[in-house]
């Protein structure tokens, strides 16, 4: 199965050097046998004006390209054109220099697994345009933008959960699933159809990742949730993620962390339970947090994904599990995955080794974003 979450070649080509229009005009000037003053003489302009404009010093404007099609007769498009891509390229180089002075802010970006999903280029050679593509991943126009943005909501969360993990890494982790979420399709996000599914998903635990992943998320749309994977980003120790990026369309964000199915779904229905629970202008973010640390409404997420996937009346037969036979006994009663039988247990008991056979493996690679399902 695979969920492409490579985003490189997004990034216009930008050409090193971008000459002055005013070169393109002396070539012309050349070619049509044409002395600068009777190019000034022609077009109504100073003969100091039109210097300017060939040394690179004055800007063609919209009124002069007019000028200079009529007396050269080549287009006020093109000449427009010229002025634009000149000016674009000097305002770019100017950022670059200006940018280049804030290579503290790039140390704290998890660059290397930036660049290896193509979203940046450049290297610590040309800091300016490294910052310049950073900016870019992150949609943001600016260092302060992106602290507001980004840094200062996953700082405020990572603080509020008492977790260790960079706040950069975690930004970085939950644009790249806010970039894949752009090409989900989804209906409108709807409370009641996502209660509705909760049995067909949590029915799901029991097939193979290939069967269910193109069945969850096509489900999950239907009641307006994006479900993407995207792995870890070094540092971000994140596993879930949950958050609306619009008022109609919500996203679950997953990074497999632990690779084991019992964690898997765990994470999917815990973030389930925030979008049902919790308001849609928080962002939450579930780590592999001491449990005195977790917060009133991660509390409230992992009980709704521990009800839901083992209702409180099987809770007793739950505690009188004494085999891996048992276990499976009991998934099959519930109708879900022995491995969330086991892995329950588990936790419960503090038994760490009971059940290892039951768990499933589910691996998701970064070279190709697929996930694949072993016994182990």
């Amino acid at each position: 199965m695979d969920t492409d979450i490579r985003g490189g070649g997004w990034h216009p080509y930008q050409p090193i050097q971008v000459p002055a229009p005013g070169e393109t005009l002396r070539e012309t000037l050349e070619s049509l046998d044409m002395s600068q003053s009777k190019l000034a003489a022609r077009t109504g302009l100073t003969l100091k004006h039109i210097n300017q404009i060939i040394q690179g010093n004055a800007a063609i404007s919209p009124e002069t390209s007019v000028a200079l099609e009529r007396v050269t007769g080549v287009d006020a498009d093109f000449w427009n054109s010229l002025e634009a891509k000149f000016q674009d390229h000097r305002v770019r180089e100017e950022e670059a220099a200006r940018l280049a002075r804030h290579e503290e802010w790039l140390d704290r970006m998890p660059l290397s697994a930036l660049r290896k999903l193509g979203y940046i280029q450049s290297d610590k050679r040309k800091p300016g345009v490294l910052l310049q593509q950073a900016l870019a991943f992150f949609g943001v126009g600016s260092i302060e933008a992106w602290e507001k943005s980004w840094n200062t909501p996953a700082a405020a969360f990572l603080q509020s959960t008492a977790f260790d993990a960079d706040s950069s890494a975690v930004a970085a982790w939950l644009r790249l699933g806010e970039l894949q979420a752009k090409d989900i399709d989804c209906a409108p996000f709807d409370r009641a159809i996502l209660k509705r599914i909760l049995p067909e998903l949590r029915a799901l635990t029991v097939k193979q990742p290939q069967e269910f992943f193109p069945e969850l998320v096509a489900l999950c749309a239907t009641a307006g949730v994006c479900v993407v994977l995207v792995p870890e980003v070094s540092g971000a120790r994140a596993s879930g993620a949950s958050r609306f990026i619009s008022p109609s369309k919500a996203l679950i964000q997953l990074s497999n962390r632990g690779k084991r199915n019992d964690k898997f779904w765990f994470a999917l229905f815990h973030e389930l339970g925030h979008l049902l629970l919790h308001g849609k202008k928080e962002l939450f973010v579930e780590f592999t947090a001491p449990t005195a640390n977790v917060s009133a409404a991660e509390a409230e997420a992992n009980d709704f994904a521990s009800t839901l996937l083992i209702p409180k009346q099987y809770e007793d037969a739950l505690r009188r599990i004494r085999t891996s036979r048992d276990a499976v006994r009991l998934a099959e009663t519930i109708g879900v995955a022995s491995g969330i039988i086991a892995g329950r247990y588990q936790r419960e008991t503090e038994d760490w080794r009971f059940g290892s056979s039951l768990f499933q493996k589910f691996e998701i690679t970064t070279d190709n974003a697929s996930q694949e399902s072993n016994n182990g």
